[in-house]
């Protein structure tokens, strides 16, 4: 049985459609985020040395995420109906990962427990369509929802 280790809930402040998992020391990484965002191309999750790309279907708004780290590859989750899913992998130096958008780092951090490690991921998103009528009009909150699943990679 496979065991969750963790599990971290943020609100990401999005804005130019898009936000970004780094590792948390950027002295690390060749290009911080938002360098090269836009080469994306219609995909949820590019995956670039030391951070995941994360395209929006909104311009401005607060999603919510919920990272949840494994010991190994989990069940793919089917307690909500999801819009889009992607697999991809990133490595990190620290073991912990900042929330990345295009005008700010925030504070928050995801905990991945092990430094030095290649990690899968598996990225689930619901709420696209809404948040990109309602971003439209407004500032919405909560609309976008992403679900990050972390393990460790073989």
């Amino acid at each position: 049985m496979t065991i969750r280790v963790s599990r971290d809930e943020v609100h990401v402040h999005v804005d130019f459609y898009g936000w970004a998992l780094q590792e948390a020391d950027d002295s690390l990484i060749p290009e911080r985020y938002p360098s090269g965002k836009d080469d994306s191309k219609g995909r949820l999750v590019t995956p670039r040395s030391g951070r995941l790309d994360i395209a929006s279907a909104g311009h401005t708004h607060t999603a919510f995420l919920v990272a949840e780290v494994w010991e190994s590859e989990p069940p793919r989750d089917e307690g909500e109906k999801w819009d889009a899913c992607e697999d991809a992998r990133i490595f990190s130096h620290t073991g912990r990962l900042a929330v990345c958008v295009t005008t700010t780092k925030q504070l928050d951090r995801i905990t991945l427990g092990r430094p030095e490690t290649t990690w899968h991921t598996r990225v689930y998103c619901t709420g696209r369509d809404e948040v990109f009528r309602l971003a439209q009009l407004d500032v919405p909150e909560g609309i976008e929802r992403y679900l990050v699943q972390f393990w460790p990679a073989s």
